[in-house]
């Protein structure tokens, strides 16, 4: 079947922006085509520094025919009414059909040729499209990223004619702006158009240009004895700046090596886009850069290396600057001091406010992690203190960091120094959580006073929306403890919504793991706050109901429970204590014997966090459990009969829910 390429050109497109527009191409297209009533056979889009691209495989020539059916007013509706609907429905009343009480139209429509669906779908893609930054340019009132110059479109190798703003829709595209004849090139479909950029030095396809990236900086490290170190989030970036990316490999001052390791690869990631790379034979960082040109440079780069090479060289001397003068101040105070000038919110008072929560946190929290609570207090104390510094000032991504640095200039104890560091930690899933006790203590003390604070002022994350970043430090939180073992209450440091907060945050990590957000649920439900032991129950009760003592029990207790809401709702209750009557059946007493035997190793289990030998006992119940329920009518005419039974389903309830609320478990 015939095939769509669209391909809007415009001048740079920030690299930061591809990636979802090509998204929001996708998904608009698709919306448009679905709304014609196409289903394309595929769909694909493509995002790079000067063009998005559309390629949609398998649509028909036209539109079928198609019969709507519009509902329109019940008989007997005001005649405005009635109008409104005739207009609407381009009919009259003699056309309409009444059925049950209410008129109907029926209106076939003849499908139209997919040339014109196109034509209109891509003017309000085109018009439509929300970038976060956009412009007007000339005389156009098109507002587009950046000047919009051409538009390709060509459907079964045909034009589809259409104009935007006095942009004439056509089948011409242009490769690179420097390379090559820089001519433009004719196509008709999706192979062509490759054919024609790659022969005009242009990759099309993201993923490609960045394992031509990759491949081409590791090519140029093992030349040289080297490694690269890898940067995903640089990667990304820069395979959105460069439509034939050339890795170049360049020489740094080796005297700029005495600045910290992350001083430098900041330096050249935030302002240059280099990639640092590092010697394998010691330690700390290799005196070269790789940066990624736009074109293959017949002298083999030298004059891009060389040139590059002196913006560096600039960009480092500003570095060591902050670094030497940070130095000479050195002084952990009057940087604090500086903080009480600093507004961390609004309704949270200062940074140096905020430090003095983080401090009082960090000392409760400390014999709670086995860390030393004077020196926790002290490294809580001075953890922000860099943000005045002028490095921090500069690259704000080195807050902790540099602070951990100067600690240790200052001969601070080294167990401070890694706990000042490190108190950001995990900024992230890929980043490491802190292990020291110390750097611990700190850490938890600094994101639960920002979760504590900005759930007290009400700015929660709503939605999509967390400009906080509450989600991340409420992770963050998370796999500090569970990685660490730590058993702590969180109940103490928070409110009940916070703790909410907390149970949803713990769904999304062990969601990850492959584990139910029900069960989450049914353990959270218990009153527990300790993350440890809540995470021990839902992967004992994970096991337990795939197994099949657990899906079976899981029945039975289901069946329980709907007839104790049955008779609860009547206005029983499970008054007394359970007793066999002398004539009880046998399903009877074996249930009611199970249950006898099942407290005492249930507690044990429960007591001693053994949570799979818990379920191990409770699996015990599922025999005599079915044998009750199917051998046994509960809601006897003999009332002693029916209470004496309904508190043994009471029992069985109340036995599982000491593991977990059963009632919450989907399934």
């Amino acid at each position: 079947m015939p095939q769509l390429l669209l391909e809007l050109f415009s001048e740079e497109i920030p690299a930061r922006m591809q990636a979802n527009a090509a998204r929001d191409l996708e998904r608009m297209a698709r919306e448009h085509l679905a709304a014609a009533g196409f289903l394309p056979e595929a769909l694909k889009t493509f995002a790079g520094p000067r063009r998005l691209t559309l390629v949609v495989e398998g649509l028909p020539i036209a539109q079928a025919d198609r019969k709507e059916e519009l509902k329109g007013p019940r008989v007997g509706a005001p005649p405005q009414a009635m109008e409104g609907f005739l207009r609407k429905a381009g009919l009259t009343q003699d056309q309409l059909v009444e059925r049950d009480g209410v008129y109907m139209a029926f209106i076939e429509k003849t499908g139209r040729p997919t040339t014109e669906i196109i034509a209109e779908m891509v003017e309000a893609i085109v018009r439509g499209f929300a970038w976060p930054k956009s412009m007007t340019w000339g005389t156009c009132k098109l507002r587009w990223v950046r000047p919009l110059k051409r538009i390709l479109c060509v459907f079964d190798r045909e034009v589809v004619p259409f104009s935007i703003e006095g942009i004439e829709s056509g089948d011409i595209s242009e490769g690179h702006r420097f390379m090559g004849d820089a001519q433009p090139f004719r196509v008709r479909d999706f192979d062509e158009y490759a054919k024609g950029l790659n022969d005009h030095f242009v990759v099309l396809d993201v993923e490609e240009r960045k394992a031509r990236i990759l491949e081409g900086c590791k090519t140029l490290c093992f030349a040289r004895n080297l490694e690269l170190v890898e940067d995903l989030g640089l990667l990304e970036e820069v395979a959105g700046l460069a439509e034939w990316p050339t890795p170049v490999l360049g020489d740094m001052d080796p005297s700029f090596l005495d600045l910290p390791a992350e001083a430098i690869r900041t330096s050249m990631r935030t302002h240059q886009k280099y990639f640092a790379v590092r010697d394998p034979a010691r330690e700390g960082l290799a005196p070269h850069f790789i940066t990624i040109a736009n074109i293959a440079a017949a002298d083999g780069a030298k004059v891009i290396a060389a040139g590059n090479a002196k913006v560096l060289s600039a960009r480092l001397s500003d570095a060591r600057f902050f670094w030497d003068e940070d130095r000479k101040a050195g002084n952990f105070e009057e940087w604090l001091e500086k903080l009480n000038g600093v507004t961390f919110h609004a309704k949270l008072g200062t940074m140096a406010e905020r430090v003095k929560r983080i401090e009082a946190l960090a000392r409760e929290i400390a014999p709670l992690v086995g860390a030393d609570v004077e020196k926790a207090g002290t490294a809580a104390r001075l953890a922000k203190a860099d943000l005045s510094s002028l490095m921090v000032g500069e690259f704000p991504e080195l807050q902790g960091l540099m602070g951990g640095y100067y600690a240790r200039e200052g001969q601070m104890d080294p167990e401070i120094a890694d706990a000042i560091r490190d108190h950001y930690k995990p900024q992230g899933p890929a980043d490491a959580v802190p292990t020291a006790p110390l750097s611990v203590a700190v850490a938890l003390a600094d994101k639960l006073d920002t979760l504590v604070g900005f759930f007290a002022i009400d700015e929660k994350p709503t939605g999509s929306k967390d400009p906080y970043a509450l989600r991340r430090a409420a992770l963050g939180v998370i796999r500090t403890i569970l990685e660490n073992n730590l058993r702590l209450s969180l109940a103490k440091f928070g409110q009940a919504d916070l703790l909410a907060f907390f149970a949803d945050r713990l769904k999304v990590a062990l969601k990850d793991q492959g584990k139910r957000h029900d069960l989450v649920d049914a353990v959270f439900a218990l009153g527990d706050d300790d993350l440890v032991r809540i995470v021990a129950r839902v992967e004992a009760l994970d096991a337990f109901l795939k197994t099949d003592d657990g899906k079976t029990l899981m029945a039975g207790y289901k069946r329980a429970s709907n007839i104790l809401k049955a008779e609860e709702k009547k206005g029983w209750k499970a008054e007394g204590e359970r007793d066999l009557l002398d004539d009880a059946s046998a399903p009877e007493v074996q249930l009611h014997d199970a249950l006898r035997l099942l407290e005492k190793p249930l507690a044990e289990a429960l007591a001693r966090e053994d949570f799979t030998a818990a379920m191990t006992e409770l699996a015990g119940l599922r025999g005599p459990v079915d044998a009750f329920l199917d051998g046994v009518f509960v809601n006897s005419e003999v009332a002693a009969e029916r209470d004496n039974r309904l508190k043994t389903l009471a029992a069985v309830r109340d036995a599982m829910g000491q593991v977990a609320d059963f009632s919450l478990v989907a399934g």
